[in-house]
């Protein structure tokens, strides 16, 4: 059997089989680790879970390939502490590996190395809708908090734990499973949806706004406002982005995601000089896909 350091550096090399065979060799103490902390029950199995996800997404930021175990067990760790202060109900934020990890590269970074990328949304595609939004949101996005993304998917906070609890489980097991399937690339659909956000963006600083989304939306596509409010079709949505251009507010893109179903565009939002406060910091736009068309839009802004 290869060492642990060199499955780490085939790993960080793209190379998901020896990912899977490293965490398969490791599970047994990560679950160890979870047990000492939160004893038998489904809470340990979900801390290992998050663990091997998070190891999926940050295997390119471990220095000593060696140190592959000591590593996930810290991992894990981290993982069922982050449990523990959510059943505290403490109000902190559940970052897995805050204090263990640097906060770059981002997961967008992460995710460049292609075979990987493709081995991670492959396992997600085979999640049911449901699912693959809340943990598209909770893990490639900067909606972290569960209280964003009930929010944003109108469902109770509760709700949230449970899904992201299932494809949890779910995802784990089809990426180990899957470890060694070959899987389309989706290099080019995150590239082409891009292009589209960008181009969309253009065209409403063109005054052209109407005509992007009718390529990109449905007729009657449902929109769901901070606040509560709903609306259908695009009329609504030319109105408020003609409206925040008229006084000088312009949406940069900072994010894309890009699935067979979910398309969620993250942009920051820049007042004009004389009205700093106008608009919060930040919007995210989460569309459900239908037929290739956004059919459902939820947007959620960043508070300040």
């Amino acid at each position: 059997m290869p060492p642990d350091a060199d499955l780490v550096r085939e790993a960080q090399l793209g190379d998901v089989s020896a990912l899977g065979l490293l965490l398969a060799r490791h599970r047994a103490g990560m679950y160890g680790v979870a047990l000492s902390l939160l004893g038998a029950g489904p809470d340990a199995e979900d801390a290992v879970q998050e663990a091997s996800l998070v190891a999926v997404r940050r295997i390119g930021d471990l220095r000593d390939p060696a140190a592959a175990g000591p590593w996930l067990r810290a991992v894990v760790r981290n993982a069922s502490r982050a449990q523990l202060r959510r059943e505290a109900a403490r109000p902190v934020r559940d970052d897995v590996l805050q204090g263990l990890l640097p906060v770059e590269p981002d997961l967008a970074e992460v995710l460049e190395r292609q075979a990987l990328r493709d081995w991670v949304w492959h396992a997600l595609d085979g999640l049911t809708p449901p699912l693959r939004l809340v943990t598209v949101l909770r893990h490639f996005t900067g909606l972290t908090r569960y209280e964003a993304i009930a929010e944003v998917c109108a469902i109770p906070v509760g709700t949230v734990r449970s899904r992201l609890s299932q494809a949890r489980a779910k995802l784990a097991g089809a990426l180990l499973a899957t470890a060694d399937a070959a899987h389309a690339d989706t290099r080019l659909r995150t590239a082409a949806r891009r292009s589209e956000a960008e181009e969309v963006f253009r065209a409403a600083e063109a005054g052209t706004f109407g005509e992007a989304l009718t390529a990109l939306y449905a007729p009657a596509v449902e929109s769901f406002w901070p606040g509560g409010a709903r609306h259908r079709g695009r009329r609504h949505l030319v109105d408020v982005m003609e409206s925040d251009l008229a006084v000088g507010v312009r949406q940069r893109l900072t994010g894309v995601v890009a699935g067979p179903d979910v398309l969620v565009w993250e942009c920051d939002l820049v007042n004009p000089p004389e009205d700093p406060e106008h608009c919060p910091p930040g919007v995210v736009w989460v569309q459900s896909l239908a037929r290739g068309r956004v059919h459902e839009l939820r947007l959620y802004h960043h508070p300040r």
